[in-house]
């Protein structure tokens, strides 16, 4: 029974993949990404708020994994990759792309279909391109491809960043290194650079769900990824994890402080806060105007979810 039901869900997945130009429909996204209260694309993608892509750049990684972790998601971080710029972050929701190895017949007829039927134009690794919003991490998995695996070279590269303002996670491969080095704020997760171009490839999914690695990937989720690695967060944990996030950012920093100044030990700084201790926080943050402003109730329920 199970696996009949399974087999239903591959046959409409695929059916309608290929009937809606390697998307999947509307609704099918929603339901994957229930979760998700907020405002979406026409598409279907959760649009996370520009202001939270924004705080987002400022968190750490290690902090952001923990808090994943803590809710039960264990399978959101993949690292070992290469990247343009070591200190630029790529930071945004994910516009996914599926790439597989490249069938002849089933290239031809996804290639004319979207060249006559959807306005398409070029190669199938610039469709996903085509349809890049500001905010946008086109997010792509080409099975590791390396040699003839390289989604992007300067020419795409210069159109995806002018697009989305971003940079790009790609499972495959990059090319024109030295020429992509020079665009500035632009950065590229990729598993290698090679100069070959791009052969035997073709797009069978746009804002589908993908796998990155060891990672499920839905198209909305926000991509942060940093020197460590990339973390891909579900859109519906987005104000969930970056807002504690950045509380631990401040308990860092204001625990150096109580430490340095001999207030408070590090074992008590890093055990569960006592309520005098919370009060000392929030004073101390009201002295700290810049770093922002956090109520007795907002701390509470932070910390009563501590695992950090």
């Amino acid at each position: 029974m199970k696996f009949n039901i399974i087999v239903q869900f591959l046959c409409f997945f695929t059916l309608n993949s290929f009937v809606l130009g390697q998307t999947i429909p509307k609704e099918e996204l929603i339901f994957l990404t229930s979760e998700w209260q907020g405002e979406r694309f026409e598409d279907g993608r959760p649009k996370i708020p520009d202001d939270l892509l924004e705080r987002a750049k400022k968190i750490g990684i290690d902090d952001a994994w923990t808090v994943l972790e803590n809710e039960g998601y264990k399978n959101q971080f993949e690292g070992n990759w290469k990247m343009v710029h070591d200190e630029v972050p790529v930071v945004g929701r994910a516009l996914t792309a599926l790439f597989m190895p490249s069938r002849p017949d089933v290239e031809k007829n996804i290639k004319e279909r979207g060249i006559n039927s959807q306005g398409r134009k070029g190669n199938t690794n610039s469709w996903p391109i085509e349809v890049l919003t500001k905010g946008d991490v086109y997010v792509a998995d080409s099975f590791g491809k390396i040699d003839a695996g390289t989604l992007m070279g300067a020419t795409l590269a210069t159109s995806i960043y002018s697009k989305s303002g971003n940079g790009v996670v790609f499972n495959g491969s990059a090319r024109d290194l030295e020429s992509i080095s020079q665009m500035e704020g632009f950065n590229a997760f990729v598993r290698d650079f090679h100069p070959s171009f791009l052969e035997e490839e073709v797009l069978m999914g746009l804002n589908t769900p993908i796998r990155i690695g060891q990672v499920m990937v839905l198209p909305g989720d926000l991509v942060l990824a940093k020197r460590e690695g990339v973390l891909f967060i579900p859109a519906h944990l987005a104000e969930q994890v970056v807002g504690t996030a950045e509380f631990v950012a401040l308990k860092d920093q204001f625990g150096f402080e109580m430490v340095r100044t001999k207030k408070y030990s590090t074992g008590e700084i890093d055990s569960k806060w006592t309520e005098q201790l919370k009060k000392e926080f929030l004073v101390w943050l009201e002295k700290h105007p810049e770093l922002g402003s956090m109520s007795k109730e907002t701390l509470d329920k932070v910390l009563s979810k501590r695992t950090w």
